[in-house]
């Protein structure tokens, strides 16, 4: 099967990357794609979990940190950090069937 999807390294995970808009893919082609996407899918909150755990240990190395400009670094991390779960949800609660999610 061709590949319709692009990893994202921010994300760490594969996301859509759909050369032709949705309703040009045959009802196959659109089963196949919203199975691997089903599959990626599925393993996002494993994915969250795992930052979560580092966004712990960055907590827990500001809650020791004495150094400013460490302590504002740390700060700065846990908060991209933050962002890459927010994405993550936003992409595992996507409508799957929607072209316009598809090409987010």
């Amino acid at each position: 099967m061709e590949d319709y999807f692009i990893f994202d390294q921010r994300l760490g995970i594969p996301i859509p990357d759909l050369e032709k808009e949705w309703e040009e893919f045959n009802k196959r082609k659109q089963q196949e794609i919203l199975f691997q996407w089903e599959k990626i899918r599925g393993a996002i909150p494993d994915r969250i979990a795992d930052i979560e755990e580092v966004i712990n240990q960055k907590q827990a190395d500001l809650s020791n940190e004495s150094d400013f400009p460490r302590s504002c670094a740390l700060n700065s991390e846990i908060a991209e950090l933050a962002s890459v779960i927010n994405d993550l949800w936003l992409w595992y609660r996507a409508d799957q069937g929607l072209s316009a999610k598809m090409h987010q």
